[in-house]
């Protein structure tokens, strides 16, 4: 079942929200060479504590940590640590949430650690970002779950890849719905799926967390020996993006993203939903 929300739920994963954005702005400044994993975990500890927030990942399914800390082949869900040093040209995802009365809040996104990195990082994380942009302005009443893959997958398709091939659209891994909880239904992958049908019809109050992971290689990945660290099977880099999403009666409301979605949906011609919290 989806859970469909009110206008005064919705404004309430705002707030949440926006602990997620504090969480991403302050983690993004601490990942520099030489700082470690477990130090970036500390920062969000931090932040969530500022606004007396509570982390939704710590404890989940007996995750160790507040944050998810994937580095260059890692895909998702490293766990943070202090043997893992953040070096010159590597880059990382953070992906983090925050609960306010009950309601979640879910982002992740891939930073650049230090510089020199390659072009085809560079264009690998842009792609990324811009395939969940595409998703994001394809969350549109009348829709269906079905379009939302389809934009995020036909973005990526039509990406030239740096030294050819093709781009890994990781296969296991997807977004999801959120609100109470943090994982609920609808799953959503990044790619069509014939076999899954189109999905449930997007209305107002419909709430998804849209988060492409992609590699510069294989979409297939592998859990390494602690049960969580995911890592694409061929040793490529990946990375992830991701944002929570509510449909409204007004439009999309980018509810992890400081600015409501504002920016970015305006590029696709969609004016972002009021930001209840003004």
């Amino acid at each position: 079942m989806v859970q469909i929300k009110s206008p005064e739920q919705i404004a309430k994963m705002r707030e949440a929200g926006l602990v997620v954005a504090a969480i991403h702005a302050a983690t993004r400044e601490a990942a520099v060479p030489g700082a470690t994993t477990k130090d970036l975990d500390q920062v969000a500890r931090k932040v969530l504590a500022e606004h007396n927030a509570k982390p939704n990942f710590l404890g989940y399914g007996g995750f160790p940590a507040t944050i998810c800390t994937s580095v260059n082949e890692v895909v998702v869900h490293g766990i943070p640590s202090d043997d893992v040093v953040l070096k010159d040209g590597d880059i990382i995802s953070i992906d983090c949430g925050a609960i306010v009365d009950g309601w979640h809040g879910d982002a992740a996104y891939t930073a650049f650690v230090g510089s020199g990195h390659a072009p085809e990082l560079i264009e690998l994380s842009r792609v990324t970002e811009e395939s969940m942009w595409a998703g994001i302005a394809a969350m549109k009443q009348g829709n269906r779950l079905v379009d939302i893959s389809r934009a995020i997958e036909t973005y990526i398709r039509r990406q030239p890849k740096p030294g050819g091939g093709r781009y890994g659209i990781i296969e296991d891994y997807g977004g999801h719905g959120i609100g109470t909880e943090m994982h609920m239904d609808p799953h959503l992958l990044n790619y069509v799926d014939r076999r899954r049908g189109k999905g449930p019809k997007l209305v107002p109050g419909f709430c998804l967390a849209i988060e492409p992971m992609v590699s510069l290689g294989t979409s297939k990945t592998v859990v390494l020996e602690d049960e969580w660290t995911v890592v694409t099977t061929d040793g490529t880099w990946s990375s992830h993006w991701e944002h929570s999403v509510a449909l409204t009666e007004q439009g999309p409301l980018v509810l992890t993203a400081p600015d409501g979605g504002k920016a970015k949906l305006a590029e696709y011609g969609i004016t972002a939903a009021p930001d209840p919290l003004g």
